[in-house]
């Protein structure tokens, strides 16, 4: 998203849908952000005829925009269905598939994935939505390649979260995407809520709460990134932890739902970006602090972590969009 732009996201309500899903729009995209000192979104509830009458008839949500509001929206957010066995609105799956049509990047929280897969949106494309109705999902939409145990996948311009606090990590994944890793973690702190979690981690893990003192991997973790300089491997970590690989590997597993390696790596690229955006370091200097080594290392995390080049991303999110650093190379 340009600095010099609003981005329009049009937040689509139907009859049943669940506040809390309109209330995570509203709060990510909808509220405006004078500390960030950039455009923010244009953001727009929009509603069939302009109301809608929310889950259980809790209230009626009226003086809304109409769907005409979605023919203009860069984003939309599509109506999650707490009860998916009952139809979405037949204007409402129209306006989606005219967005699909003209490029909109659609967005589902929940089960608003069922909403996306009824207009037709997400045959052949990998989605998630929550756990409880994966089943049900996979039976109705064979076509769909269900990813059921992740917190959000992104296919192309359509992204699908799972349960409804996943719906905060797609959004602030979303405003990452969209302004920078920095704004992105500003907007997390001003939720007071931590920084987001990547979309590949579990929705869900079936364990016992442990009795014992805290063993979980937090100090690990903590320890890690104070440490990223170096060229750590999944034995340093272990070792640290005073494990073995292969437990520390089942931990991995359980707490975070990927491996020590990825996690690393997720890590390393999430400095790289912080780096880049602070817009005076060299990649070389770059590829030394966040311990991938080479700039060649640095330049594929990039680009396979957001899109784009290094010197692509820094001309993107840096806070000035004069670049007065050492020149990037190749990019």
């Amino acid at each position: 998203m340009s600095k010099g732009s609003s981005h329009r996201v049009v937040l689509v309500v139907d009859d049943g849908s669940n506040p809390f899903e309109m209330g995570v729009a509203t709060e990510l995209f909808g509220l405006r952000r004078p500390e960030l000192d950039r455009p923010w979104y244009e953001f727009t509830v929009a509603a069939p005829d302009g109301r809608a009458r929310m889950h259980q008839g809790m209230f009626t949500l009226a003086d809304v925009a109409g769907l005409a509001a979605v023919d203009d929206a860069d984003t939309v957010i599509v109506p999650n269905r707490p009860d998916p066995q009952v139809p979405a609105s037949p204007a409402v799956l129209d306006a989606i598939r005219r967005a699909t049509t003209r490029g909109a990047r659609l967005m589902s929280f929940c089960t608003g994935a069922f909403t996306l897969a009824e207009a037709g949106v997400l045959d052949g494309r990998r989605a998630t939505t929550h756990w409880r109705w994966a089943d049900e999902f996979s039976a109705r939409y064979p076509r769909v390649q269900l990813e059921p145990d992740v917190l959000f996948v992104e296919d192309g311009t359509v992204l699908t979260a799972a349960g409804s606090a996943a719906a905060l990590d797609l959004g602030l994944y979303v405003i990452q995407r969209d302004h920078g890793a920095e704004v992105a973690n500003a907007v997390s702190r001003r939720l007071v809520f931590t920084g987001h979690r990547d979309g590949g981690q579990r929705q869900f893990v079936d364990r016992p709460v442990p009795a014992a003192p805290d063993t979980s991997l937090a100090p690990l973790l903590a320890w890690a990134r104070d440490h990223l300089d170096r060229p750590l491997t999944v034995a340093d970590l272990a070792a640290h932890a005073t494990t073995s690989a292969a437990t520390l590997h089942r931990r991995f597993r359980n707490e975070l739902g990927t491996t020590p390696l990825a996690w690393l790596s997720a890590e390393r690229g999430r400095l790289a970006c912080r780096l880049l955006e602070s817009g005076e370091l060299r990649l070389d200097r770059i590829a030394r602090d966040t311990g991938m080594g080479t700039t060649a290392t640095l330049r594929l995390q990039v680009r396979r972590r957001t899109g784009l080049s290094p010197s692509e991303y820094r001309r993107r999110f840096s806070p000035s969009t004069v670049d007065t650093a050492a020149p990037l190379g190749g990019g």
